[in-house]
């Protein structure tokens, strides 16, 4: 067998992010009505939203460290409203909490019990999940993160960063993901092989990146299992 090695994608492939992020923020904004309540009288969810949006603007790192992006805006609201900033540490704290409080779908746990029989395992994700506390970390061999390494995917250092710790060639590596630009694309254009993870069944040719040709489409993990 060729491929020796699986990366995969985090958000919306092995959890739905969307919940995720819902709660997070919720908490956050929770903690914030307690501890800063300055914040909450002048900012709403959305409000912070948008402000984080116009804050990508200003430095380039903010594209790849979502972390960074959320604590600066923290750090320059609250000093704005007179807040101290030190507190935007806790509160990151509290929304990184939130943020590992995912449920992973059904095929997750079994499908990576399987796979680790016959191929290494390993993550790159653009997000900053973390799978110790998560309680998953000890399937993979290799997790990268963009906030810690420095750019995201679709770039492909990242992905021959990933296959250099794995000791592989990009032709013995396969990557699992759900976003045909940022996973399948960026795997294909340095040699890996680019599945496509489409669990809610999304036409191909309706999708906003319909020229990504994935070398498979798979709607769970048991699915990757078969093709390889």
């Amino acid at each position: 067998m060729r491929i020796k090695a699986v990366l995969l994608d985090l958000d919306e492939t092995l959890w739905p992010v969307a919940p995720v992020i819902q709660h997070a923020e919720s908490t956050l904004y929770d903690w914030l009505a307690i501890h800063t309540p300055n914040v909450v009288q002048y900012y709403s969810i959305e409000q912070l939203r948008a402000s984080r949006i116009d804050l990508i603007k200003s430095n380039p790192r903010f594209e790849y460290d979502l972390w960074a992006l959320r604590h600066t805006l923290l750090s320059n609201v609250f000093a704005e409203l007179g807040e101290d900033p030190e507190k935007a540490r806790q509160a990151m704290a509290v929304f990184a909490n939130a943020r590992n409080q995912v449920t992973l779908y059904e095929d997750v746990l079994p499908a990576l019990s399987e796979l680790s029989e016959h191929v290494v395992l390993g993550t790159v994700s653009n997000g900053f999940a973390d799978l110790q506390v998560i309680g998953i970390s000890g399937y993979f061999k290799v997790s990268l993160a963009a906030h810690s390494f420095g750019c995201a995917k679709p770039d492909p250092r990242i992905f021959m960063a990933a296959c250099a710790e794995l000791n592989l060639t990009p032709d013995q590596v396969m990557v699992v993901g759900d976003d045909l630009l940022l996973d399948v694309h960026g795997a294909q254009q340095v040699g890996m092989q680019g599945v496509w993870m489409n669990r809610h069944h999304v036409d191909l040719q309706q999708t906003r990146h319909s020229h990504v040709r994935p070398d498979a489409i798979v709607a769970n993990l048991q699915e990757v299992i078969k093709f390889l």
